[in-house]
């Protein structure tokens, strides 16, 4: 599939969830980025605001197999990748999957459940697959993963640890919707929920050529450089106890050819790099000082030159 068609499919995509969710582009726009450099979103967001609509919108418009994993504290790391049963009439141990085997999962509040519930799905999210009893099976391609949690009842959670947070290729909020938002959402949802007649109108096999394409969108040395500087300059900081890793470098240099494919370009702009630095990378930080993660990437931001056409950038 080339840049073109891989544009166009897209663009349906996005106009597709937008006959279900209101008001909320850019968050599509990002999700959906985030889905063609092949990463996982964290949705952080009161409780109904439609997270898990996004989600269900996101996996019918691609007609995709769809999973939800509703975490508590009492979920096992079996009930997420499967376990084996005996069967008495073979006398055999048969794998029964678990929900991971799918093209997008919901993990609807992953904070719930116990960290080592929670390392069930680092295997999944970085190499998807799943080892059992010595046995390696492939995940489906694509596996999209969206976790949800909210920021408040904190009582009886696990907060994520570094290491699963830096699987997750984006952290976004929905937020609240404006008043016209929300009358739109009354009007559209007073009868009957648009998410029930919502048809497919991309396939998956289609997404697995879009997100080839992804990697054909052009980034200039210029910009490259750009980011490496935003790296650099985070491990520099002394109000971080860590900088930014290779793989979070890799991560925002996939999801910026992704949101450029969306967005119907065929090269990455210094903008794109600034609009998604924050969700990229701001949940990956440990910060040491009284400020927070989103203040010291906005404040990188400004103090790192970028690029200008002077330099051979569009």
């Amino acid at each position: 599939m080339d840049l073109k068609s891989a544009q166009e499919r897209i663009k349906s995509a996005a106009d597709n969830i937008s006959k279900v969710v209101v008001g909320k582009e850019d968050v599509i726009l990002k999700i959906l980025s985030a889905l063609c450099a092949g990463g996982h979103v964290l949705l952080e967001d009161v409780p109904g605001a439609g997270k898990t609509v996004l989600a269900k919108s996101l996996a019918k418009s691609f007609g995709a197999a769809f999973s939800r994993i509703q975490f508590t504290p009492n979920l096992l790391p079996s009930d997420v990748t499967g376990l084996s049963i005996y069967n008495r009439k073979t006398e055999e141990f048969v794998f029964s999957p678990g929900p991971v085997f799918c093209n997008i999962l919901l993990a609807d509040e992953i904070n719930r459940a116990t960290p080592r519930t929670q390392s069930g799905l680092l295997e999944c999210m970085e190499e998807r697959q799943v080892t059992t009893d010595g046995v390696v099976r492939r995940l489906e391609e694509p596996f999209f993963v969206i976790a949800t949690q909210n920021p408040v009842e904190t009582a009886g959670t696990f907060p994520l640890p570094e290491a699963q947070l830096d699987r997750f290729l984006m952290k976004l909020s929905l937020g609240y919707p404006s008043k016209e938002e929300e009358l739109a959402i009354m009007e559209r949802f007073m009868s009957a929920s648009p998410l029930d007649g919502l048809e497919p109108v991309v396939s998956v096999s289609e997404l697995v050529e879009i997100q080839a394409a992804a990697k054909q969108v052009f980034v200039h040395p210029a910009v490259l450089d750009y980011i490496a500087e935003l790296s650099a300059r985070t491990r520099r900081l002394t109000s971080l106890c860590t900088g930014i890793s290779p793989r979070a470098v890799l991560g925002l240099l996939g999801c910026v050819r992704g949101y450029a494919l969306c967005r119907g370009r065929e090269f990455v702009t210094p903008d794109d790099v600034k609009e998604l630095a924050p969700a990229c990378l701001c949940h990956r930080l440990i910060v040491t000082a009284d400020t927070s993660a989103e203040h010291i990437i906005g404040d990188v931001l400004e103090a790192v030159p970028v690029p200008t056409e002077e330099w051979g950038v569009a």
